[in-house]
C-alpha cells in the first residue's frame, strides 16, 4: 500500500471580494484618491529656482546627482538627509503597527492601493461577488471574451500610467512626455516603463494576495511589532458563539440602545450580547450574535475568515467590520461583533467559566492606554528626535562647502631652494543660483604660501549650483617649522566673498622626513 505525498505547492484560488460600504470602505477610498493623486500629479507640479536650475518641485536629478524637493535641495554628500528620512519612516511604520497592527498594508501599501483600484474596475466591468463567480466558471464565450478583454485593456492603461508617471520623478515631465510621444526618449525610459507597466498589471491584477502572503516580508516581521495591548481587527467571540440563524430582534431601538447609534462611540460599545434581548434556536439553544452570513468573508480581499482568529494573512484592511456591523443593523443586534479590539481586552474568566459568563461590570481599557503604551512612546519619541535634527541640519547647513583631498603621488616636493610643496585638490560647492567668487586662505600655519593652478591670486570663480575642483599648492620655506616636520595639521579655509559666508576642511601638511 503506497502513500502519496500531498502536493508542495496548491494552484490559487481566486478571491472576488464582494462590494461593501461602511466607515472603513470610505477612509479606504479616501486614502486610494489622496495616494495615488500624490503619485501621479507630483512630478507636474512646477516650481520656479532661477536660472540653470530646474523647475520640476519633486525630482531625483541623477545626471547631476541632486534631489530637488520643492524648497529643499539635497546634494550627494548630504545623502544623510535621506537616510533620516528612510529611518523615520521605518520608525512611523513600526510605530503604527504596534499601535494599530497592519494599517499600512491595509490602506496605504501600493500594492493594496493598485489591488483595490483593479478590483475596483473589475468590479465595474464584470459585476459584483456572484456574477463575476459566475463568470469565472463560465465556459469561454464570446460574451466572456469581451468583458475579460475590456478589463485588461483597462488594467493595461492604469499600469502604462503608472510606469510611466515613475519616470516623470527622474527628468523634466512635459519634456520627457514630449519625446517620448516622439519616440525620442532614452531606452532606459521605456525599459522602466514597460517593467513597471508589467509588474503593476501582474501583481494587482493577477497575484494581488500572493505577494502579500508568498513576497512581502512584513507579515513575517509584523509579529514583532505587535503585542496583547495593540488594537487590531478580531472577533469578539464571547459574544459570537455559539453561531446560528436564531430568531432575531429587528427593532433598532435594541441595537441603538447598546451602542450601533451615532451618538455611541464604537470603541468598548456593546459589550453585553443580552442587552439587545437573547437569541434562540428554534430548538431553544441560546446562541451568540453571529448568525453565520459569511459576509465578513466575503469582503475580505485576501480571502480569510477572521472568526477563525489572528492569522498572518490579515492586512487589517476592518471592510469585514463595515459588513459585520451592515448585518447587525439589519437584524437589531449592537455593531462591534467584529471590531478593532486587543488581546488583553478580552473579558476575564475564572476557570470553567466562559467569557460570556464572566463580571458584567468588566469594561476594556480606554483606547489612550493602547496607544500611549512604552513601546509607542518609545517609538514616537525616537521618530520626533531624528526628525528634529534633520530640520535643524537643514537650516544651519552652509550654503558654500568644501572637501580637500591631499594629492598622494609624490606627497611632497622639493623645490631647488629647499622649501617643501604639497599639492591638493580641493572641490569647492556653489549652492547659490548664481556665479560666485570663492577666496582660499589658510589658517594659522606660519609661512606658508598658498597657490592655485591656472589663478593669479587666491580667488576661484565658482559657476552657479555646481562643483569645482581647484588644485592648490602650498609651499612651506625651508625656515619653516612645517618644513622640517614629518606631519602638520593644515586647515584650508574659504570665504565667498560677496556674502562672507566661510567653511573650512581640515588636512596634514608633510615635510621632510
Amino acid at each position: 500500500m503506497s502513500t502519496q505525498a500531498p502536493p508542495l505547492f496548491a494552484p490559487r484560488e481566486p478571491i472576488f471580494p464582494r462590494r461593501v460600504n461602511g466607515f472603513f470602505r470610505s477612509l479606504k477610498w479616501a486614502i486610494l484618491i489622496f495616494t495615488l493623486g500624490i503619485y501621479y500629479v507630483t512630478p507636474w507640479i512646477r516650481w520656479d529656482r532661477g536660472p540653470n536650475l530646474p523647475d520640476q518641485a519633486v525630482l531625483v536629478d541623477l545626471a547631476n546627482r541632486r534631489f530637488h524637493f520643492f524648497w529643499i535641495e539635497i546634494w550627494p554628500h548630504e545623502f544623510y538627509f535621506v537616510a533620516g528620512l528612510l529611518i523615520m519612516a521605518g520608525l512611523g511604520l513600526f510605530l503604527f503597527t504596534s499601535s494599530l497592527g497592519r494599517v499600512w498594508c491595509g490602506y496605504a501599501c501600493p500594492q493594496t492601493v493598485w489591488s483595490d483600484l483593479f478590483m475596483t474596475v473589475e468590479r465595474w466591468i464584470e459585476g459584483d461577488r456572484n456574477a463575476r463567480i459566475r463568470l469565472h466558471k463560465a465556459p469561454i464565450s464570446l460574451r466572456k471574451a469581451r468583458l475579460r478583454g475590456a478589463k485588461w485593456a483597462v488594467w493595461l492603461l492604469i499600469a502604462m500610467a503608472t510606469g510611466g508617471a515613475w519616470v516623470f520623478y527622474f527628468a523634466d515631465a512635459p519634456t520627457l512626455a514630449r519625446d517620448l510621444v516622439r519616440l525620442e526618449a532614452a531606452p532606459v525610459a521605456y525599459a522602466t516603463i514597460a517593467v513597471l507597466t508589467a509588474t503593476t498589471f501582474l501583481f494587482g491584477g493577477f497575484m494581488r494576495e500572493q505577494v502579500c502572503i508568498y513576497m512581502c516580508p512584513w507579515p513575517r516581521i509584523q509579529g514583532a511589532m505587535v503585542d496583547p495591548g495593540t488594537l487590531t481587527v478580531g472577533y469578539r467571540r464571547w459574544r459570537g458563539e455559539p453561531r446560528g440563524k436564531g430568531g432575531v430582534k429587528r427593532a433598532q431601538a435594541a441595537a441603538e440602545a447598546v451602542g450601533s447609534g451615532e451618538a455611541v462611540a464604537r470603541y468598548g460599545a456593546a459589550l453585553d450580547k443580552d442587552s439587545a434581548g437573547a437569541r434562540q434556536s428554534r430548538s431553544g439553544e441560546a446562541l451568540g450574535d453571529c448568525i453565520d452570513c459569511n459576509a465578513c468573508v466575503a469582503v475580505c480581499p485576501m480571502g480569510i475568515d477572521i472568526r477563525e482568529g489572528q492569522q498572518m494573512e490579515c492586512i487589517t484592511c476592518a471592510l469585514c467590520i463595515d459588513a459585520c456591523d451592515d448585518v447587525m443593523d439589519k437584524i437589531g443586534r449592537p455593531r462591534g461583533l467584529i471590531d478593532y479590539l486587543a488581546l488583553d481586552d478580552e473579558p476575564p474568566t475564572r476557570p470553567g467559566e466562559s467569557a460570556a459568563m464572566a463580571d458584567s461590570n468588566w469594561r476594556p481599557k480606554p483606547l489612550w492606554q493602547h496607544v500611549f503604551r512604552p513601546r509607542t512612546v518609545f517609538y514616537t519619541l525616537a521618530w520626533a528626535a531624528i526628525g528634529v535634527a534633520l530640520v535643524v541640519a537643514l537650516f544651519v547647513r552652509p550654503e558654500i562647502d568644501m572637501t580637500v583631498a591631499p594629492v598622494r603621488n609624490p606627497t611632497f616636493v622639493t623645490l631647488s631652494d629647499g622649501s617643501i610643496r604639497n599639492a591638493y585638490d580641493i572641490r569647492l560647492r556653489n549652492k547659490h543660483g548664481e556665479a560666485r567668487d570663492f577666496r582660499l586662505s589658510l589658517g594659522a600655519a606660519a609661512g606658508l604660501k598658498l597657490a592655485l593652478e591656472g589663478y593669479v591670486g587666491t580667488t576661484v570663480a565658482v559657476p552657479p549650483d555646481s562643483t569645482q575642483r581647484q588644485r592648490v599648492y602650498v609651499i612651506a620655506p625651508p625656515e619653516a617649522p612645517a618644513a622640517a616636520r614629518a606631519r602638520s595639521d593644515l586647515r584650508f579655509w574659504v570665504e565667498d566673498v560677496s556674502s562672507g559666508a566661510r567653511a573650512h576642511g581640515d588636512t596634514i601638511f608633510n615635510g621632510k622626513e
